[in-house]
This record gives C-alpha cells, structure tokens and sequence, in this order.
C-alpha cells in the first residue's frame, strides 16, 4: 500500500551528498579525448544520462537544450546510456546538443557506481563534486522549476 501513494520518480539515492564517482571514459567525439572527475571539479554540472533510442530522453531534449542556453553557468554533461555511438552523434547532429561534454559508458561502470537503473536519470553536481540530486525520468519545466531551480539557488 505505501508504494501506492509515492512518486515513482523519486527514488532515494546512496550517493547524495556524496562524491560524484571516480572515472576516466571516452568522450562521444573521439578528438575530445578522455573525461574524468577531475575535469569536473570546480563546477555546476548537470549530470544527464540519455540514449538516441530512449524515447522519454527524446521528450526532454528541447528543454535540456533550452537549459543549456539559458544556464551559462552550469556545465551539461551528457553520458551516452549504450553503444550505439554513431546513433548518439547523429541524434545530436539532428536536433542539437546541449551538452558541453559528452561522455561513452560503454563498459557501464560509472552508470553502475551511480546506480543508474534507466534512462533518463540525472545528477545535480556541486562546484565540490557532491551529488545534491538525483531525478529518474524526463525532465521538465515543472521539475526544473519545484527541484533543481531551489538546489541552484542554494549553491550559487
């Protein structure tokens, strides 16, 4: 019965107020190079993990791709679900990227050090790598708004 009454995208995270996991991946764009936490350190990061074949990231595209504009500074950070790497760039290419980086977990260890259990899932990030935040589903105005908008503001 208590299942009933929460809000399946609220799931409690091991890691907030933690340190964002360690890790060294590939970036989408092979001449970008690796990324690594310590790229990170020092920045507001969204953190969004996202595939081209998962349709609830299709939904919250434009709106990550309007937060991006209007939010200079914060860091967009986008880490590509699957393997399908050629996909990932061409849906980029198709309808616009809104991340300053892009990040391959194709082994799927930082998703696992996450805990990430689908897609879409996303990370709010401190200037000190701390998780503040962790939302699972599509994001959009209402949850910008009544979660993320009120951490921002915190941290700023």
């Amino acid at each position: 019965m208590f299942g009933l009454t929460r809000d399946p995208n609220v799931v409690p995270s091991a890691l907030v107020d933690k340190p964002f996991p360690e890790f060294s991946l590939p970036s989408l764009y092979a001449e970008q190079g690796n990324f690594s936490r310590e790229d990170i350190l020092g920045e507001i990061l969204i953190v969004n993990i996202w595939g081209s074949w998962c349709i609830p990231c299709h939904i919250e595209h434009p709106f990550l791709l309007e937060m991006s504009e209007k939010e200079p500074d914060i860091t967009f950070i986008g880490i590509s679900y699957d393997d399908s790497i050629a996909e990932d760039r061409l849906f980029l290419e198709e309808r616009g990227n809104p991340f300053d980086r892009n990040v391959v977990d194709s082994g799927s260890s930082l998703r696992i050090d996450l805990g990430v259990t689908g897609a879409p899932e996303t990370f709010l990030v401190d200037q000190n790598g701390m998780i503040l935040y962790r939302h699972i589903g599509a994001i959009d105005r209402a949850v910008w708004d009544d979660t993320f908008e009120p951490l921002l503001e915190q941290i700023r």
